[in-house]
């Protein structure tokens, strides 16, 4: 079953519609300037004391460096349980960012064993109503196209994605710090199989790491993925959160 983002077209006009330009600049939800390119946000202090106090920290080191991601139960509580289950389970160790389109969103979650993937590819969750944007910097789990179709891809807004909310991508964190490393991550190879000449879903899913490496070894990819302590989130610490 493929955890591909389902649009029937791509439209060219994204590109350049939708900026990649600038490093973190974490401003608080109800600056206007937040909607603009280049600029990330920082929610926690609009949440309830409780929602608030349920926010966790999952940091990614990537082979371009640490991004991480602030994740809200309030927002998508089914979608932020799972994906602490699959940090837990190190399900994202070694995982590769297969499909980055320029402007548009980084997409990552075929684990790089294909036994590990057939045991977790099909564990699909339920839809959630979308209660934040698809903007830039927020993080979303791709679908099939399906109702209920969740399971262990997710991607990164690099812009303006908002056409996405009717759709069913519901938001269940966002990059707090490292959006200049996952502006940088490898995005050459574009659009995947058959419609573009990126990898394909189907031999990532039947070969693996070894199908991408013989393939697309510039790829850049997840080290590990942990569960961190708010201590360790430098943007906080610099704002005294």
């Amino acid at each position: 079953m493929l955890r591909k983002i389902s649009l029937a077209a791509w439209p060219a006009l994204l590109m350049a519609l939708f900026g990649c330009a600038g490093a973190d600049n974490l401003v608080d939800a109800a600056d206007p300037s937040t909607s603009a390119p280049g600029t990330n946000i920082r929610l926690a202090a609009d949440e309830t004391p409780k929602a608030a106090a349920d926010v966790f920290y999952v940091k990614l080191e990537t082979s371009k460096g640490d991004i991480i991601l602030e994740v809200h139960p309030d927002w998508a509580p089914i979608g932020a349980a799972h994906f602490k289950e699959l940090v837990e389970a190190k399900f994202y160790d070694d995982c590769r960012f297969f499909r980055v389109l320029d402007g548009f969103m980084a997409q990552i979650g075929m684990n790089g064993d294909p036994k590990v993937h057939a045991e977790w590819g099909e564990k699909t969750i339920k839809d959630e109503p979308t209660k934040r944007s698809n903007k830039r910097g927020f993080v979303t789990y791709a679908k099939s196209g399906l109702p209920n179709s969740r399971s262990t891809q997710f991607f990164i807004n690099y812009g303006d994605n908002s056409f996405l909310d009717n759709q069913g991508f519901a938001p269940f964190a966002i990059v707090v710090e490292g959006m200049a490393v996952a502006d940088g991550l490898y995005k050459e190879y574009g659009e995947g199989a058959p419609m573009g000449r990126g990898p394909s879903q189907e031999s990532i899913r039947s070969r693996g790491n070894e199908y991408l490496n013989q393939n697309f070894p510039k790829l850049d990819y997840v080290k590990t993925a942990r569960v961190v302590d708010k201590s360790e989130v430098k943007s906080l610490q610099e704002k005294g959160g």
